[in-house]
């Protein structure tokens, strides 16, 4: 188990747009990652690439110390110069046997994802394995960890509640809005493109939706959102003058006043009286209260999403418990796997050894008297020879891994 190690940049410990780094476009991952593989003589690799981490999961015998890391980043990243190979090594987090283990069976059943059960990770985590089993990256023990940790990511999620309650204000928002029936892709304003509204478009993208506006009083930070989620951008001075519409509004800004009035909403929406849903993130909150009482709207406040994520985060604190438990008690089993099939390979050439053995007793050894029998006695013999052949087989791998097992 020591050889499992782990080379792992999350939104733990490195801000999402320099995970971006770390990224490689999936036609050039099969020639980047053979060349780190080979250039660092590791036995397995497994790259696993999100929006908000980027894990190296490997089989190998070298220590992670920071001559290794210097050496895998620069195998990694060969334009990359020294300052950014230094980068790098300061914000990777290392883990190595079993403690390796224990975070990949977490990030699997997303205990360590941006939203704690979040499902999508299983689906993230297999598509990877595909890709580096299909590229010859990965060996018999990357598949059985593979394995061994979606089943249990599964189990996770049939055995517990984790997935059930979101407990971020953002997921929670999301989860609400999405709650809503609009019969369309809905057309979405945003208001806002500080951290929030960047996390809460991570969850759009997964959406279908119509049209896309954004709005900030700094130019540039709305188009790089809008961009990032095929919308347009404006000036926050331009939102009383909005055209086209919309079915949702979504709103967090820093400012210490409220920057929708009820007239600002009124030259929005102009003739339309449709019902609208808005998602109201920002303390203070960025809409008069004569907007909320006087217009067709149902309002998804930051008040009502704070009190219900921290009981959802109660909850969930006490499923986090019940996953650990079964996660510990899956790895106990990988160990026994790990084992099992360690018996096996070192005992593989013993169905050949036994063959070989059979055939020279038949052909040389007692081939006169075999050659004597008539063909009823060969009959015999031969029933008799295949049932010592399967238990020369099978009996001493049931005893080693007993043994194995058990010592």
């Amino acid at each position: 188990m020591e050889h499992f190690k782990t080379i792992a940049f999350t939104h733990k410990t490195t801000e999402l747009r320099d995970i971006g780094r770390l990224h490689i476009q999936q036609e050039d991952r099969e020639s980047r990652l053979g060349e780190l593989k080979a250039g660092l003589n590791l036995d397995e690799l497994l790259y696993i690439s999100t929006c908000n981490r980027v894990e190296f999961i490997m089989v190998t015998t070298s220590v992670l110390d920071r001559d290794f890391l210097k050496r895998f980043f620069q195998a990694f990243n060969p334009g990359w110069k020294p300052k950014e190979i230094a980068w790098a090594t300061d914000n990777c987090r290392t883990l190595v046997g079993e403690k390796a283990l224990r975070h990949f069976f977490y990030v699997a059943s997303s205990i360590d994802s941006l939203v704690v059960g979040e499902r999508e990770i299983i689906k993230q985590v297999r598509e990877a394995y595909d890709l580096c089993n299909h590229s010859n990256l990965t060996g018999d023990r990357l598949r059985l960890l593979v394995r061994m940790a979606v089943e249990t990511a599964k189990s996770v999620y049939t055995e517990t509640q984790v997935a059930q309650r979101p407990i971020s204000v953002v997921s929670l928002a999301y989860r609400k809005m999405r709650e809503q029936q609009m019969g369309h892709p809905p057309h979405i304003v945003m208001i806002g493109a500080g951290k929030t509204n960047r996390t809460m478009g991570r969850y759009l993208r997964k959406t279908p939706y119509g049209s896309l506006s954004v709005y900030n009083r700094s130019l540039n930070k709305a188009e790089e959102l809008a961009g990032f989620l095929g919308g347009s951008a404006h000036a926050l001075n331009k939102l009383p003058d909005h055209a086209g519409g919309f079915d949702i509004l979504i709103t967090c800004t820093g400012s210490s006043q409220p920057i929708m009035s009820n007239r600002t909403y009124r030259q929005m929406i102009g003739d339309d009286r449709k019902e609208k849903v808005i998602v109201d993130m920002a303390v203070p909150s960025d809409l008069e209260q004569e907007v909320i009482r006087k217009n067709n709207i149902r309002y998804i406040g930051i008040d009502d999403l704070r009190t219900e994520a921290r009981a959802n985060l109660e909850q969930r604190q006490k499923e986090l418990e019940r996953c650990k438990v079964l996660i510990d008690e899956r790895i106990a089993a990988f160990r026994d796997v790990l084992r099992e099939r360690k018996v096996e390979l070192s005992m593989k050439e013993i169905p050949q050894v036994v063959k070989e053995i059979r055939h020279r007793a038949v052909t040389e050894v007692f081939n006169r008297e075999v050659s004597g029998l008539d063909p009823s006695s060969k009959e015999v013999l031969d029933k008799v020879i295949d049932y010592l052949e399967k238990k020369y087989i099978s009996v001493p791998m049931k005893m080693a891994k007993d043994v194995m097992l058990k010592g």
